[in-house]
């Protein structure tokens, strides 16, 4: 036998490899250390122990090589085991490294800065949930994080601690317009069913509901109003189910922004005359909780000031949909370091004017958003529009009375009120008098005002289009871009078509393009027109 295919411990010279078989058991002990102590072992007469049992000592050698080998091969089939796990582990890791990084790209390049929808980029991944929220929705309970201390988000010089869990602001209530008329997105929103209750990120929260949930740390439910059409109370209340009865204003039909944040403002007053309320749409999307919040803190900071304030928000495009807001000087306050003055509010531009203030760095979006005591705002009304200012203090004193009393007056003074937007009432003459300051700040927001903005914040793979609902029942073939909702339960197919919007519900199909996508409200005039008003 030749012992040189077997493996050896000990590193042997040239010399010693190549000696001819061994015949010996003694020389052959003696260059194969890995075999036990007993093996070699001799007897008190000087024999080997197996020779004097008469055993042949070839036999036995070969036994414990072939065990030896044997638990050789099973630690190297468990660690081929383990090495195979690994790499599937490893594979699967950097599958989701790759598609996180490619779904950060293809949702930011096109949303505010810091925007990101917390979706899978994949259509095929998608929770397959109903655009309208039929389905319940359980309340969470939240389990507040630890307190830990993190700069603030809003610049250099703003780096104050704050305590995650323990942001309430005393005296600071939040009043939630939820109006609409579901023009924007229809036909996937209509009049008893605006974009505010629906869930358009796949995420299961209405965007209502992620608004409540985003405000909530800085207030609580009995510091929260909603301001509403008789249409939609009843789903507001179901959807919100942490929302106080006798915080929902009903207003009797649509007067714009000033008669329901003025609504809202009289009532509060009336309850808390030290109130400072902060009004925030009920319809918007917002990412960077943290930098909202740190905002909205700087802006009460600033409101305590008898300012009426707003947040502007950082510009990602020359946008011909949003008006804008005009920075001026900075007040220099310790509590609020970054807000300014605003100089003016400018209405939405055309395309060269967008670019122009784009240029210029000193432009923010106007989102809408206000904070401002309740008196002040009050204050203002009363000096700028002194009828409307009169009409809704008059609605005010009697609406905690009775119901009877609050319709009685509703049926009285509501309809005679002036259907007007916040801004044109009280922002811009205010703000002509040094009387209105903005916070810059730094997270995303979009006011979903149509289909390709709504796109925009859906997840997708490369050069294809979103799809708000079952991606079963899509297929599409050399089709880029564009957004599809198939709501209806047949098939959308689609070969060689680029940036379509199509919406097909179980009574209405629309089909344009994102280019055209703001149009739409028009088309609902005309199917208004037409006698389709059960569609809209």
């Amino acid at each position: 036998m030749d012992v040189r295919k077997y493996p050896k411990r000990k590193v042997h010279t040239e010399s010693t490899l190549f000696k001819p078989p061994y015949s010996s058991y003694s020389t052959l002990s003696s260059h194969m250390p890995m075999y036990p102590q007993s093996f070699v072992s001799t007897s008190t007469a000087g024999q080997p122990e197996h020779k004097a049992n008469g055993l042949n000592t070839t036999e036995l050698m070969f036994q414990q090589i072939l065990q030896t080998l044997q638990k050789s091969q099973e630690d190297i089939a468990e660690l081929r085991r383990e090495t195979t796990e690994l790499r599937l582990a490893n594979a699967s890791l950097e599958r989701q490294i790759r598609d996180g990084l490619q779904h950060n790209y293809y949702t930011s390049r096109n949303g505010t800065p810091g925007f990101m929808t917390p979706a899978p980029p994949s259509p095929q991944l998608r929770a397959k949930l109903s655009p309208f929220l039929t389905h319940a929705i359980p309340a969470v309970a939240v389990q507040p994080p630890e307190p830990f201390y993190r700069p603030s988000p809003l610049g250099e010089n703003s780096l104050a601690a704050v305590p995650l869990g323990t942001r309430d602001i005393p005296g600071f209530y939040v009043v939630i317009p939820a109006g609409g008329a579901g023009t924007r997105l229809w036909p996937l929103s209509r009049e008893d069913h605006p974009k505010f209750l629906l869930d358009v990120t796949l995420q299961g929260r209405s965007l209502i509901q992620a608004t409540w949930d985003r405000l909530i740390p800085l207030t609580s439910s009995a510091r929260t109003a909603v301001v509403a059409g008789p249409a939609h109370i009843a789903s507001i209340r179901e959807q919100l189910p942490d929302l106080q009865l006798n915080n929902i204003l009903c207003e009797p039909g649509p007067k714009d922004s000033m008669a329901a944040i003025g609504l809202a403002a009289a009532v509060l007053a009336k309850r808390d005359p030290n109130a400072i309320i902060g009004s925030f749409a009920a319809d918007h999307m917002i990412s960077g909780d943290d930098a909202f919040l740190s905002a909205v803190a700087e802006a009460v900071a600033v409101a305590r000031k008898d300012y009426l304030v707003t947040i502007g928000i950082a510009p990602s495009h020359p946008s011909t949909g949003f008006g804008y807001i005009r920075l001026g000087e900075k007040l220099g306050d310790k509590d609020a370091p970054n807000a300014r003055l605003v100089s003016s509010f400018k209405e939405k531009p055309d395309a060269r004017t967008a670019a122009s203030y784009i240029a210029t760095g000193i432009y923010r979006w106007n989102a809408g958003m206000f904070v401002t005591k309740a008196t002040l705002l009050l204050d203002l009304l009363k000096e700028y529009k002194p009828d409307l200012h009169d009409g809704l203090v008059k609605i005010a004193e009697v609406w905690d009375e009775s119901e009877a009393a609050r319709g009685r007056v509703l049926g009285e003074i509501w309809h005679t009120l002036e259907k007007i937007p916040i801004d044109n009432a009280v922002a811009e003459p205010a703000a002509a008098q040094g009387r209105v300051a903005v916070v810059p700040a730094t997270f995303g927001w979009d006011d979903v005002g149509d289909f390709s903005s709504l796109a925009d914040l859906l997840p997708a793979e490369a050069n294809q289009p979103r799809v708000l609902g079952d991606s079963h029942l899509v297929l599409t073939e050399q089709v880029a871009g564009g957004i599809l909702v198939p709501g209806s339960g047949r098939l959308i197919a689609c070969l060689g078509v680029d940036d379509l919007v199509i919406v097909d519900m179980p009574d209405t199909l629309l089909v344009t393009t994102r280019a055209r996508s703001q149009e739409v409200k028009r088309l609902v005039q005309k199917c208004r027109d037409a006698g389709w008003k059960q569609l809209l």
